[in-house]
This record gives C-alpha cells, sequence and structure tokens, in this order.
C-alpha cells in the first residue's frame, strides 16, 4: 500500500472523527476542519519516508489535536477547552479513542449537518464536505456552480450553525423521530446524485457509506434500515444500466448476469429482519422485488403494487402516484395503470413531466396502440434535459414505429 492510499483510507474514516471531536471541544467549526487538513497534509509529506504508522487514524487524531491545542494557546482560549484538547488522544502510543464518544461525536456531526434550519442543497454540499470530506471542488462541480460559489454557501452554512446556536447533540425521544427524516432525506439526495444519469457515483459510494455507518450507530431505526438496503439493492444494478455505446438501459432490457449479486443478498438479508414499517422500507421492498426476479417476466408486479398502494397511503405524493400507476398497469393490465395515471395527473403537477408521458407512452404500448405511444415517447425526449435519457426515450419510439 502506497502512504498515499494510506492516508486517502485513513482520512475516509479518520477525518469526520477528527472533525466532529474538535467541532465538540472548541466549538470553532473552521478550526476543526483547518487542523483535520493540515494532518493529513502532514501526511503525505512523512508517510512516504517515516512509514505509515500502525495506528493511522489515531496518528492524525494525535496530529490534529496539536494543531488545535497551538491554534488555542495562542488564541489564549479558556483552560477548560485546552484540558479537553490535551486528553482527545495521547501522544504515545497512539490509542483510538472509546468507541462510545467516536459515536456520540459522529452521530453529532450528522444531525449538525443535516439540521433542518439549513437549506436542504446546503445540509447535502455541508454532509458532503465535512462528513465525507469530499473536496469543495467536486461538490461545486456537482451543483453546476463555481468552487468559490460553492465555498462560500459552506461558509454561510457554517455561519448560521454558529450565529443561530444550532446544538451539536443528536436529539432524543420525538425530537429524534422529527428530525431522523430529514436526515435520511439529505442521504437519499446525496445517493440520487451519484445514481442519476450523468451523476457523480463518488456521492451514491458515500451515501451508501454514510447509510451504512448510521445504521451500525442506529440499529433498532427501520427506516435507517430500510433506506440502507434500497441504495444497496438500487446500486446492484450500476453496471448493467449501460449498454457498450453508453445507452441507458430500462430495467427489463439489462443484463442481470452483471449486477452485484452480493448487494443484493445484502440487501434482502437486511429486509428480511426489518419490519414494513416506513417509506424507505416500503421502497426497498418494491426494489427487492425486482432484484430478485429470475428475468423481467418473473417479476411479482402485484406484490409490488401493493407495496406502492402502502407507500401512496403513507407518503401520497404525484410521483409516487406515477409509479403505483406503472406497478398496477403492470400487474392488473394498462387500462388499470392509464386510469390510475390520469388521476394522479389531475391538478397539473405532472403537467410536461417527461416520465409520466414516458409511462402513458409504456402502458399505452402495452394496449396495442404503438403509434400513439411512439408519439408520446418523442414528446417525453423532447422534454426531457439529458442527453442519455433523450437517447432512450427515441430508441422506444422508433421500435414501436417499427412494429406497427
Amino acid at each position: 500500500m502506497t502512504a498515499h492510499t494510506a492516508v486517502r483510507d485513513a482520512a475516509t474514516d479518520a477525518y469526520p472523527r477528527i472533525v466532529a471531536a474538535l467541532i465538540r471541544i472548541t466549538g470553532d467549526w473552521t478550526l476543526a476542519e483547518d487542523c483535520a487538513q493540515d494532518a493529513m497534509t502532514l501526511a503525505l509529506q512523512r508517510w512516504p519516508e517515516e512509514g505509515v504508522p500502525g495506528n493511522p487514524g489515531g496518528w492524525l487524531m494525535t496530529v490534529a489535536r496539536n494543531r488545535a491545542i497551538d491554534i488555542a494557546r495562542r488564541a489564549s482560549v479558556e483552560r477548560r477547552k485546552l484540558e479537553e484538547l490535551a486528553v482527545l488522544a495521547p501522544a504515545e502510543p497512539v490509542e483510538e479513542q472509546e468507541a462510545e464518544d467516536i459515536v456520540d461525536d459522529r452521530l453529532r456531526l450528522i444531525f449538525t449537518c443535516c439540521h433542518p434550519a439549513l437549506a436542504l442543497e446546503a445540509r447535502v454540499a455541508l454532509t458532503l464536505r465535512t462528513i465525507c470530506a469530499v473536496p469543495t471542488a467536486d461538490i461545486a462541480r456537482a451543483f453546476l456552480v463555481t468552487e468559490s460559489t460553492m465555498t462560500r454557501r459552506l461558509t454561510r452554512a457554517k455561519t448560521k450553525i454558529a450565529d443561530a446556536r444550532i446544538p451539536y447533540r443528536v436529539p432524543t425521544g420525538r425530537a429524534l423521530d422529527e428530525r431522523l427524516p430529514g436526515v435520511l432525506a439529505v442521504l437519499y439526495l446525496l445517493f440520487t446524485r451519484g445514481y442519476d444519469p450523468g451523476g457523480e457515483p463518488v456521492f451514491a459510494d458515500e451515501a451508501i457509506r454514510l447509510a451504512r455507518f448510521l445504521a451500525e450507530l442506529m440499529p433498532r431505526e427501520p427506516e435507517v434500515r430500510g433506506l440502507l438496503a434500497l441504495f444497496l439493492l438500487h446500486h446492484s444494478r450500476r453496471a448493467a444500466r449501460r449498454d457498450f455505446d453508453g445507452n441507458l438501459l430500462t430495467l427489463e432490457r439489462q443484463d442481470r448476469s452483471a449486477w452485484d449479486r452480493a448487494a443484493i443478498a445484502e440487501g434482502v438479508q437486511i429486509l428480511t429482519g426489518t419490519p414494513s414499517a416506513g417509506p424507505y422500507v416500503l421502497q426497498a421492498r418494491i426494489a427487492a422485488g425486482h432484484a430478485t426476479a429470475r428475468d423481467a417476466a418473473g417479476t411479482d408486479w402485484a406484490a409490488i403494487a401493493g407495496y406502492y398502494d402502502e407507500l401512496a397511503a403513507q407518503q401520497p405524493s404525484p410521483v409516487v402516484e406515477l409509479n403505483r400507476a406503472v406497478a398496477h398497469g403492470f400487474a392488473h393490465g394498462p387500462e388499470a395503470g392509464l386510469a390510475l395515471l390520469a388521476k394522479a395527473r389531475k391538478g397539473g403537477a405532472l403537467d410536461d413531466y417527461p416520465l409520466a408521458i414516458a409511462a402513458e407512452a409504456e402502458l399505452t404500448a402495452r394496449q396495442g396502440n404503438r403509434e400513439l405511444a411512439a408519439a408520446l415517447f418523442r414528446r417525453a425526449a423532447d422534454l426531457t434535459t439529458t442527453d442519455i435519457e433523450r437517447r432512450a426515450l427515441l430508441e422506444r419510439a422508433n421500435e414501436n414505429l417499427e412494429n406497427l
């Protein structure tokens, strides 16, 4: 293992621990991040010559702590904080913190980054930067803004945390029940930004890592387990989502032998011990229905439609109703699906939404009206914003015209 690889691997685990611990003690977000980054930089300078230490994470914690002590002394901070910093990690030998302290600090950091007082995009960006250590330039690219703009957004978010005196703690009781969905929503959006066509794959990887970590810390929370299972089941299909030319493949056209069977097995195992409680568990069961089917024809659409019925009752939204209509169309015939789709479109929420038009096209083709289906696929292609989706929709239009 090279020194650079060792630093990268250690940073994945140690960086959020260091930042979380230093924020708890000093209350200074910028100081914590700067000291953690200084430790990483020093590791890149020393480890190639001195060798990788036996406990890389502990080494980094000690260096960051010493840096924080130096800065704190120069700033003449109160003695109590210096004492807490001094015992954060012993210099020799380097040992890991107590597991409970690490758990508390990292959970605090996640819930602080995902506080509802911050705008949703700010929560996602802050989570990427602080917990995942994703470079600001990469986050900016994902949000289609300049690095300087993203730097200002992150600074504003941290300033708001300080000015609003957002507590650095994990809520309990009813407050935890109220806040946890917001944390899971941030992870869901993070995964989506990596899994969507044209997204940054590393974001999906980070979402899975964070969901796995959260599931370890909160094993009794069904929705946390459901979210992890959902990510794993979707992620299992990544390698099969495109053909050799890079074109997007629909689920029924994917090579199922290329699906990640280990990820599917893990997702199913998680669901086996998880009650059908909330929306993420239900979505994971839907994903499992697709992932475990031998082929497209073997999909248990009736079960999937049933899960969508439960999901629509718990979390009604136009998009959920759209997917419910498709599931019923495959389970009970295209007429049933089109009837539910018409109901979902009332009120105009799905007007000019390309996926709604594509769903209508698919159900219309199953009815046998391929000419109308082709026209609908072309209309959906005109409304989509990505080239890869546009090509896939136009291909479906041409296939229907060829089969007239």
